[in-house]
């Protein structure tokens, strides 16, 4: 059997959350929160599987467990980078030592850009299903933002 050739690669998404970069930030470095978004929709990911030391040196640590069968993708890093509000650089353990970036921009009114970058060494097509499931927890981050007191946003 053939393996796909792996390939370094990158992937930038790039959204406009209606929310004030602070709580983005929160999103993003609170444990509680990112377990209510991170992963795409159909997977959960249970708050005592987080583990946030957002410092540089810190574990970045959590599983996300597919509703269907049960299946478990678990992200452990290291960040690299810390720059409250605007910026965290976080290094997977494995998948391949990926690098991700979020940088987060105070567009004013209450509206921050946020930008997601990594780089991976993969095959493109997973590459392309990463994108899809980034772009669906992103969605999930939406709900959240916008309905930041109701628990069931965004399931």
């Amino acid at each position: 059997m053939t393996r796909p050739a792996t390939e370094a690669g990158e992937l930038t998404i790039t959204r406009v959350y209606d929310a004030p970069r602070d709580a983005v930030w929160r999103a993003w470095t609170e444990p509680d929160q990112i377990a209510r978004w991170w992963g795409k929709r159909g997977w959960r990911t249970p708050p005592e599987s987080v583990t946030l030391d957002v410092r540089p040196g810190g574990a970045f640590r959590l599983t996300s467990i597919s509703d269907a069968d049960g299946a478990e993708m678990r992200h452990d890093g290291v960040y690299r980078e810390v720059v409250e509000p605007e910026r965290l650089v976080f290094a997977e353990l494995r998948a391949g030592g990926a690098v991700g970036t979020v940088t987060l921009t105070d567009l004013g009114d209450g509206r921050t850009e946020m930008t997601f970058h990594t780089t991976m060494r993969t095959s493109a097509a997973i590459r392309e299903a990463a994108r899809g499931g980034l772009n669906s927890a992103f969605d999930r981050l939406a709900d959240l933002l916008d309905h930041p007191h109701d628990p069931g946003a965004a399931a």
